[in-house]
């Protein structure tokens, strides 16, 4: 073997290891960094019971029975802060200083009552939500698209619609 292909050999041998080492750094913080990605929020519309049960007179009690369950299925809170739940008519109740916990649900009464962790109330004397159709949607507190749920016929398109979980 002359010296010249010596040289050679021995270049191609450490060119090869200096790429193997590259390529095992480069996939090492790759695989770390998979373990160390935040946990994002899920932040949904669980339920809602659209049609107060029994007859519609407009009662405190009957107002209360029409709710929104907004679900955190993430294990960190989440500050509602802002948020907004809003009809298709544009009646827009906003979360004032509600921090939703980590795999929680709280539900949101049309009338009025004292806030509680799992219970809000729009302090409202009217029906917001359409018993025969109707979209609500969840937005964060820079106006972004969290979540909707629509029910019978969806005027405005897009949007997933989660029918079989509606009572009635």
């Amino acid at each position: 073997m002359s010296a010249s292909a010596s040289v050679t050999a021995r270049r191609l041998a450490a060119a090869a290891l200096t790429a193997g080492a590259l390529v095992s750094v480069v996939t090492l913080p790759a695989s770390a960094a998979d373990h160390a990605r935040p946990e994002r929020s899920k932040v949904q519309i669980s339920a809602v019971q659209y049609d107060s049960p029994g007859r519609d007179d407009r009662s405190n009690r009957s107002l209360n029975r029409e709710w929104v369950e907004v679900t955190n299925t993430a294990r960190r809170a989440v500050n509602l802060d802002g948020w907004t739940l809003e009809d298709e008519d544009g009646r827009t109740y906003t979360f004032d200083h509600y921090r939703l916990e980590g795999r929680s649900t709280v539900r949101i009464h049309t009338g009025h009552g004292r806030d509680t962790d799992t219970d809000l109330y729009q302090d409202r004397r009217h029906y917001v939500w359409d018993n025969h159709s109707d979209t609500a949607t969840l937005r964060n507190d820079h106006g972004r698209f969290i979540d909707d749920e629509s029910w019978g016929h969806h005027r405005h398109g897009g949007g997933h619609h989660h029918g079989s979980r509606h009572h009635r």
